[in-house]
C-alpha cells in the first residue's frame, strides 16, 4: 500500500496544491491527509463532482497551475459536461489531474449500485478520451507514474485520469475532526421515523448507510420493505424520485429521508419540489456535517441556513430538531401540514460497524415496492 503523506509530499513538489472533489471510501486515507494538510481554501468538497471540475479550472485560470480532482467514479456522471465541454482540448484545454476511486472493479465483489460504473470505467474515460492510468500500490512506481502523468498534463494542456483500486493506498488517521456532539444518531433518528409516521406512508431514502438502517429496523420489527424505495445509488436524486412518487400518487403520503451531502449535491432539485408544490410531499434531512461512509469528510450543512432555503424555494413549513422530542414533535406536526414541508434533523456521525446491507436485490426491492404502489 501507498505512503499517503509521501503521495501528497510528491503532489506538493510537482506544484499540485489546489485539490477539489466529492469524497469517495476508496480515496478517504488521501482526503483525510490532504484536509490535514492543506489550508481549507484549498481543498473544497465540493457540491458535486462537475462543480469540482470546474473551480480547478477556475484555479488553473487564476495560477497557472495544475489542481487535481478527486471523486468516486460514480461521479463521473456528474463531470462528463464539464470535462468535454469546458477543460477538453478542444474547448479551452484545461489541464487537471482526476483521482478517481475504482468501485465496481470487475473481479472485485462490491454493491450492485457500482457494478456497471466499474465495467465502464476505463472505457468511458477512453471515450471522453481523457488519458488514464492505474495507480500501482508500490511507492517508487506509483511515484514514477505520477511524475509521468503531471508532466504529460503540463505539455499538453489536457486533464488526465489516474484510476485508484481498492486499497491502494495505506491507512492514514486525520487530525482535523468535525465537531458534533448532537445526542441523536441517525439510526436511533429512523427508529423514531418508523415508528411515528402512519405505516401506510411511503419513504424514498437516499444513497448510503441510512436506506441500510431503515432496511435492518424494518426487518427487526417485522413490517417488511414494501413501502421503502431504498436508493442505493444516484447520490442527491432521491429528492427528486420521491417527488415524481408524489405526483403520481397524490392519495399517498411520500416522505423523502435525505442525507446533507445528498441535498446538497443537487440542491436544484429543491426548487421544483417547492414549485410544483405537491400537497403530500415531506422531506427530511438528516445532517450530520459530514459524508460520513466515505471518510468523514466535511459538508458545508452545518453553515447552511435550511430554514431560509426552504422558505425560499416556497416550501409550507420548516421545523429543525436537535433531540428524540424535537424530531418526533417536528413529524407530527408536518404529518398534519400541507406540503411539500422540510424537517432537519441534527444527527451525531455514530454508526454501527455491523450494520448489515439489504438482503434484497434492488431489483426485489423495485418490484415490491410497484406493487404496493398499485394498491389503493
Amino acid at each position: 500500500m501507498l505512503d499517503v503523506k509521501k503521495i501528497v509530499g510528491l503532489l506538493f513538489e510537482k506544484e499540485v496544491n489546489f485539490f477539489a472533489g466529492v469524497p469517495d471510501s476508496l480515496l478517504k486515507d488521501f482526503c483525510a491527509c490532504i484536509t490535514d494538510t492543506v489550508t481549507p481554501e484549498n481543498n473544497i468538497v465540493a457540491a458535486n463532482e462537475g462543480a469540482a471540475v470546474a473551480m480547478a479550472a477556475g484555479n488553473f485560470l487564476a495560477t497557472g497551475k495544475i489542481p487535481l480532482v478527486y471523486m468516486q467514479n460514480s461521479g463521473l456522471g456528474n463531470a462528463v459536461n464539464p470535462l468535454l465541454s469546458l477543460v477538453d482540448d478542444e474547448v479551452y484545454s484545461i489541464p487537471l489531474i482526476l483521482f478517481i476511486g475504482w468501485r465496481g472493479e470487475p473481479g472485485v465483489k462490491d454493491e450492485p449500485q457500482h457494478k456497471k460504473q466499474g465495467k465502464v470505467t476505463m472505457a468511458l474515460l477512453e471515450a471522453m478520451q481523457i488519458p488514464a492510468i492505474i495507480l500501482d500500490s508500490d511507492d517508487a512506481i506509483a511515484a514514477g507514474q505520477l511524475v509521468q502523468v503531471i508532466s504529460q498534463a503540463k505539455q499538453t494542456n489536457t486533464p488526465h485520469a489516474v484510476v485508484i483500486r481498492k486499497d491502494t493506498f495505506g491507512s492514514y488517521e486525520q487530525q482535523k475532526k468535525i465537531s458534533n456532539q448532537f445526542p441523536l444518531s441517525r439510526e436511533e433518528a429512523v427508529k423514531f421515523f418508523v415508528d411515528t409516521v402512519n405505516p401506510a406512508d411511503i419513504a424514498v431514502t437516499t444513497t448510503g448507510k441510512l436506506s441500510r438502517e431503515l432496511f435492518e429496523y424494518r426487518d427487526f420489527i417485522g413490517t417488511g420493505h414494501a413501502n421503502d424505495f431504498l436508493t442505493v445509488g444516484s447520490m442527491g436524486h432521491s429528492s427528486s424520485i420521491a417527488l415524481g412518487i408524489a405526483i403520481a400518487k397524490p392519495w399517498r403520503t411520500i416522505w423523502c429521508l435525505d442525507g446533507d451531502g445528498a441535498i446538497i449535491m443537487h440542491m436544484g432539485a429543491v426548487t421544483t419540489i417547492g414549485s410544483i408544490a405537491p400537497a403530500n410531499y415531506r422531506h427530511i434531512v438528516f445532517n450530520n456535517g459530514m459524508h460520513e461512509s466515505v471518510g468523514v469528510q466535511a459538508t458545508c450543512a452545518f453553515g447552511l441556513d435550511f430554514s431560509a432555503i426552504a422558505k425560499g424555494c416556497r416550501y409550507k413549513a420548516y421545523w429543525k430538531a436537535e433531540n428524540a422530542d424535537e424530531f418526533i414533535d417536528a413529524i407530527k406536526q408536518a404529518q398534519n401540514c400541507e406540503g411539500p414541508v422540510l424537517i432537519e434533523v441534527l444527527v451525531n456521525a455514530k454508526s454501527r460497524k455491523d450494520l448489515g446491507r439489504p438482503t434484497i436485490s434492488p431489483v426485489m426491492n423495485k418490484i415490491d415496492f410497484i406493487s404496493n404502489l398499485s394498491e389503493k
